[in-house]
């Protein structure tokens, strides 16, 4: 992509893990708050998650593999208690009240805020795989990264839409997404308060990485950042995104509709530039890793940059949230967000042609 529009993504992945400590923070202050009785107010809840992810993410990445290789089964065990409790409540046979573009357009909207959620996890990805052997073959990265991405996703996001249905009826539910997940443990008293502290720390599995990577996102900065300890951004970057929850801890669905899909916005279009310098350029040229950090010998951005620029236009017209409706979502019928598909359509037929003149004229 180039040296400068590197460091642009680079804070704004900065900001993104920032974002998503907030929701994570939040949601877990709200179910160790739930599973108190409400004794610990969701404002110590929250601390209590961002201290113990600050920790998770300074010990090291031996120690935070350990955790993480391990933490996803107590997790599927408490899901399928929760499905096994209030599954046979889910109602998926109820007609919606809407018209019928209006259902369909929100359902191209939900899908695009769940792919949203997804890929969140491109531009850290990377960070996760130092212990891999060198010889590892690529498409069994891809294939270990994108089933267990998917399959979470998948299994999550269904149990999510089955206890929102189930659980419609109930207002006590609606107060907060920790409360949520307290209704589907409902009838298991003591044990399904048990079950949403694993859920916690589930939530805590989940903030760590975003903790530990900013902290290298920080440091690709600009040469003098990479100078501070990267513990430091880690402790700056928690005290961040507590305070941010802290303060919009009664706003988080609000937050979490319209904060998502302004990432999935920038990162679609990175996604797509990457995929293309990778499959048109480098696949013939390679790649120099020697490079990696010497504005000289990489490429100017002038392609990536355009690219973003032009990507960043089909996110607009294509939007559809509260601050903001593009012009092609209000001719859709019902209204529905096609900004992602629009942002990273505009990117792949905008930078080949302009990589191939950037190429072409300065030869790197």
């Amino acid at each position: 992509m180039g040296y400068y529009p590197n460091i642009l993504c680079c804070a704004l992945n900065v900001l993104t893990n920032i974002g998503y400590g907030m929701l994570n923070c939040t949601l877990g202050g709200q179910i160790v708050s739930k599973v108190s009785g409400g004794s610990v107010s969701v404002l110590f809840g929250i601390i209590i998650v961002a201290l113990v992810s600050l920790v998770m993410a300074i010990c090291g990445m031996r120690i935070f593999q350990i955790y993480e290789r391990f933490s996803w089964l107590p997790q599927l065990i408490v899901l399928c208690v929760m499905i096994g409790t209030v599954g046979p409540q889910f109602d998926f046979s109820t007609p919606s009240q809407l018209p019928h573009e209006q259902v369909v357009a929100n359902r191209v909207t939900f899908f695009f805020l769940s792919l949203s959620t997804s890929l969140a996890w491109v531009p850290v990805a990377a960070d996760y795989y130092v212990y891999y052997p060198p010889q590892t073959k690529p498409w069994k990265t891809f294939a270990m990264t994108s089933m267990g991405l998917g399959l979470a996703m998948i299994l999550t996001l269904l149990v999510g839409v089955g206890l929102g249905t189930a659980v419609a009826s109930n207002p006590r539910a609606h107060d907060s997404p920790g409360s949520l997940i307290m209704a589907g443990y409902g009838t298991l008293g003591s044990f399904g308060k048990f079950c949403a502290v694993i859920n916690a720390f589930g939530v805590i599995a989940n903030n760590a990485p975003g903790a530990y990577s900013m902290s290298m996102n920080c440091q690709m900065l600009g040469d003098g950042w990479q100078k501070v300890p990267r513990p430091v951004f880690t402790v700056v970057s928690t005290i961040i995104y507590a305070a941010c929850a802290i303060g919009g801890r009664n706003s988080l669905y609000e937050i979490f509709k319209n904060f998502l899909p302004l990432i999935g916005y920038w990162i679609v279009i990175w996604f797509v530039i990457f995929l293309e310098e990778h499959w048109f350029i480098r696949r013939t040229r390679g790649y120099d890793w020697s490079a990696w950090n010497d504005r000289r010998r990489l490429p100017l951005g002038l392609a990536a940059g355009i690219a973003f620029l032009a990507g960043w236009a089909g996110a607009i017209i294509g939007m559809d949230q509260i601050y903001y409706t593009g012009p092609v979502a209000r001719a859709v019928a019902g209204g529905c967000d096609l900004g992602l598909c629009l942002a990273a359509g505009f990117t792949a037929l905008v930078f080949p042609p302009i990589r191939m003149m950037e190429l072409w004229t300065f030869r790197r």
